[in-house]
């Protein structure tokens, strides 16, 4: 029996003889449980028998709970520390000129990036001795100056006091940078838990080049370099010891220790930082003691130094950023205020001053003589209030001595003027209408100041490169510092005369000459039975009844023969030119041909541009390319491709060449037709001002019905520009106001200012032109003579598209009769398609016609 009995089990065992996994596992917990049992034993017994163990548990268990309370409640939804890693700081966007110099900056807060090693070590001592000694050593968090801190809380709280910080840099930076400032207990918190995830993620120098490039320092400073400058007009290696521990009180009372009447308190704190920084061992007691004897040093609150005259510029170009990318950090990374963009624009800075100056002068020319129209603003002040109005109501001016103040007072002939900084002054040269509360500018006489007047007339100037589109220079006004409002730009005005090359052009490129002979004789529209005949006019508000050469009638700006001129051609086909040049979109009306539409100065510009440059027109731009804070571009005005261009080794093919940019808007041949007849305008016709100059330069002035707007555009062949003048709200500038009087001088004045900038080099005939000799008066070739340098020589060289030139033929006349003939034959066509009766070469009733429909001369 016993044989029969089966063995007992055994444990099953590895081929290496170790035991299988499950039995390892099942030992393990045995183990374990024996521990717990274990332990919970020893837990009881020392629970039972040991008060300083339940204290010690309590205390453990209450500190676990409350860790608990505020991961959940603050520490969970915290910033992440990481952030930190990428952060992006607000940064301002520069704008450079032509030259690639610093014009302008677009900045709310004063800030400038600097590396950790850029900052010199007495800089960071200074700080370190007045914020945080034991920043080296320390996890995030000053455990001593933290309980410091809660008994201060303690001592002030309910007194409305600010306690002590007691925050490290650490903390600061998390403030500063992730959290924000706000006074209170649970700030505090989440500073510590975000100061140790700080430490965690950064190291010792990257939170000191956090600290002191966002630490906020007053005047609008954000960061070391920007104080040092904003206080000293330094940059940080330039700082004396004194004026580093100076920068380094500032992060406790900004605004306070940067008042002169506070100054005893600035140095006493001053004089602090300078022993701890001995007592630390950065600074020798001679060195602290000849900082402390130093006064503060603090230069005045100041705005940048940038030019003035760039003012309408640079408006122009953040109006076209902030359409793109935005305003604030909120829009995108590229945002015009915290972005950090380099903006390289074509901002020529002599022609833009030069633009500036100019347009001031043509301005206060034409305001001579006239009274005191009113004040530039008015404000609804107070008893005490009017600087504050002042400030918030941002007016400047920038000429000569002039300031702008408000009447904080008036009482018969005396008055009082304030100014921004809180001074007055006593105010002479009184307008009766001058009353408390205007906003004047004003200039000092003797000990007092005397009313100025701001011209109530303004205009717009626009100087442009013709090779490239890209605007050299824009004056929108009298000063930027008082409005934003760019007239060369934003302000559409009735272009006058101005337009009248445009209907020319398109006359030549229908078959018309610059010697073809046209009427100077009344035109008339019939307009139907309820408004009869209407009959355009010219400037002396009569036809001559001569008929005369295209170009007479450019050079002398004839109104009727521009009308024949247009209808012949076909008002169809003349707008459609005007709109291909990017002056408007207009409808087919005659009085369109007289410049009865709307334009701005700036759009004029790029169409004579296009005149200029042999009818090849480029889109018309002010930025040339934009750069983020790395320097990356991702914008440019020119962003043809270059195929080939960036290849590691030359393969021996053709060079590679970038498509033209430009567009053909106007025949080579036309544009250069026009402008010879437009160099005839400055010779012998209404832009003669211009002609003492002694440059090859074309151009046309331009005189709205009433007038209301005087214009001048022309140029050379490098260099085209225009202007006008008119009161903002149109009205009538006199009749004796015209654009060869006012305008065109404006223009003159910008050269002789610039004459450097403009050479001699004639405008260049493109191929199939034919210059040929012909009398002036008639348009017909001559063979004998020789032209001159007399503007008003009998003979001049003309202009003739391949074919069209006058022919050699003694018949010449013959088939100048056929051609005036069927000229004549055309408009009694098109008079008769009308349906007006044929003109009796009187003028018609309707004598306000120029005024009901427009016109303009």
């Amino acid at each position: 029996m016993a044989e029969d009995t089966p063995p007992p089990p055994q444990s099953p065992q590895n081929p290496d003889g170790s035991a299988p996994m499950r039995v390892r596992i099942r030992r393990e917990v045995a183990g374990l449980g024996r521990w717990l049992s274990s332990a919970r034993e020893w837990w009881g017994h020392m629970w039972r028998t040991s008060k300083q163990f339940r204290i010690a548990s309590g205390l453990l268990g209450l500190f676990v709970a409350l860790y608990l309370v505020i991961w959940a409640t603050i520490g969970r939804n915290l910033p992440s520390a990481d952030s930190l890693l990428t952060y992006q700081p607000p940064l301002p966007t520069m704008v450079r000129g032509v030259n690639g110099e610093v014009v302008y900056s677009y900045a709310r807060e004063r800030r400038v990036q600097l590396r950790f090693v850029d900052f010199p070590r007495p800089v960071i001592n200074a700080f370190l001795s007045a914020e945080d000694k034991t920043f080296w050593s320390h996890g995030g968090i000053d455990y001593i100056g933290f309980v410091g801190a809660v008994f201060d809380y303690a001592v002030k709280f309910g007194s409305g006091e600010r306690a002590r910080g007691g925050s490290t840099i650490t903390q600061q930076v998390a403030k500063n940078i992730l959290i924000g400032n706000e006074y209170s207990v649970t700030r505090k918190v989440k500073e510590m838990i975000l100061a140790r995830r700080i430490e965690g993620v950064l190291n010792k120098q990257q939170i000191l080049e956090l600290y002191l490039n966002e630490i906020p320092l007053g005047r609008q400073a954000f960061g070391v370099q920007a104080a040092a400058q904003a206080y000293f007009g330094k940059d940080v290696d330039q700082l004396a010891l004194h004026e580093a521990a100076f920068l380094a009180i500032l992060p406790k009372a900004p605004e306070t220790y940067s008042r002169a009447k506070f100054a005893n308190r600035a140095i006493e704190r001053r004089n602090w930082v300078l022993d701890q920084m001995v007592k630390n061992g950065w600074a020798t007691p001679a060195e602290a003691a000849a900082a402390k004897a130093q006064p503060l040093g603090l230069i005045p609150r100041r705005v940048e130094s940038y030019d003035p005259t760039v003012g309408y510029y640079v408006e122009e170009v953040r109006r076209r950023l902030i359409e793109k990318y935005g305003e604030k950090a909120e829009d995108g990374p590229h945002s015009v205020y915290a972005g950090g963009l380099w903006v390289r624009t074509s901002l020529d800075p002599a022609l833009q001053k030069a633009a500036q100056d100019s347009l001031r002068a043509g301005l206060l020319r034409y305001a001579a003589g006239k009274a005191w129209h009113g004040p530039v603003a008015w404000l609804k002040l107070g008893e005490d209030d009017w600087q504050s109005q002042l400030i918030s109501a941002n007016l400047s001016i920038h000429y000569q001595d002039w300031r702008i103040g408000v009447v904080t007072q008036r009482s018969g002939p005396s008055a009082t003027i304030g100014f921004p900084d809180g001074k007055t002054s006593p105010l002479v040269n009184l307008p009766d209408a001058l009353k408390r509360g205007d906003v004047i500018a004003a200039a000092p006489q003797g000990g007092s100041w005397a009313v100025r007047t701001v011209p109530e007339v303004s205009g717009g100037m626009v100087v442009e490169s013709p090779h490239s589109g890209r605007v050299l220079a824009m004056a929108g006004g009298f000063d930027s510092g008082l409005g934003s409002f760019n007239r060369a730009t934003q302000a559409e005005r009735q272009p006058g005369s101005t337009i009248k090359p445009f209907v020319y052009a398109t006359a030549l490129d229908y078959g018309m000459t610059p010697a073809t002979m046209v009427p100077d004789q009344t035109f008339c529209v019939y307009q139907g039975a309820g408004l009869g005949q209407k009959c355009f006019r010219n400037f002396d508000m009569k036809g001559s009844g001569g008929i005369h050469t295209m170009r007479w009638g450019l050079e002398q700006s004839r109104n009727l023969m521009t009308v024949h001129i247009a209808n012949d051609t076909g008002m169809d086909r003349v707008v459609r030119t005007i709109d291909r040049v990017g002056i408007g979109k207009y409808d087919p009306y005659l009085s369109f041909a007289l410049g009865a539409g709307e334009t701005t100065v700036a759009q004029m510009a790029n169409a004579y541009a296009a005149l200029a440059n042999n009818g090849i027109q480029y889109v018309q731009s002010v930025i040339d390319y934009v750069q983020d804070r790395t320097g990356k571009v991702i914008w440019r005005a020119d962003n043809r491709p270059c195929n080939g261009c960036n290849m590691a080794e030359y393969d021996g093919k053709p060079m590679p060449r970038l498509a033209l940019r430009g567009k053909q808007v106007l025949d080579a041949r036309t544009a250069y037709q026009v402008v010879h007849m437009l160099e005839g305008v400055v010779q012998r016709g209404t832009a003669t001002r211009l002609r003492d100059l002694g440059l090859p330069l074309f151009g046309k002035t331009g005189t709205t019905s009433g007038p209301t707007n005087v214009w001048f555009m022309g140029g050379s062949r490098n260099i085209v520009g225009g202007v006008y003048i008119g009161y903002d709200q149109p009205r009538s500038l006199g009749g004796y106001a015209q654009g060869g009087t006012f305008a065109a001088p404006i223009f003159k004045d910008f050269v002789l200012a610039t004459k450097g900038r403009w050479d001699h080099t004639p405008f260049t005939a493109p191929n199939d032109i034919r210059m040929v000799k012909v009398d002036r008066a008639t348009g017909k070739r001559v063979f004998e003579g020789e032209p001159t340098s007399d503007p008003k020589t009998s003979i001049i060289w003309e202009a003739f598209k391949a074919d069209t030139e006058p022919p050699r033929a003694t018949r010449q006349d013959q088939l100048a009769s056929q051609r005036d003939a069927i000229l004549s034959a055309i408009r009694r066509l098109r008079q008769a398609q009308s349906g007006a009766p044929a003109p009796d070469g009187g003028e018609q009733a309707g004598a306000d016609f120029v005024e009901q429909q427009g016109g303009v001369y």
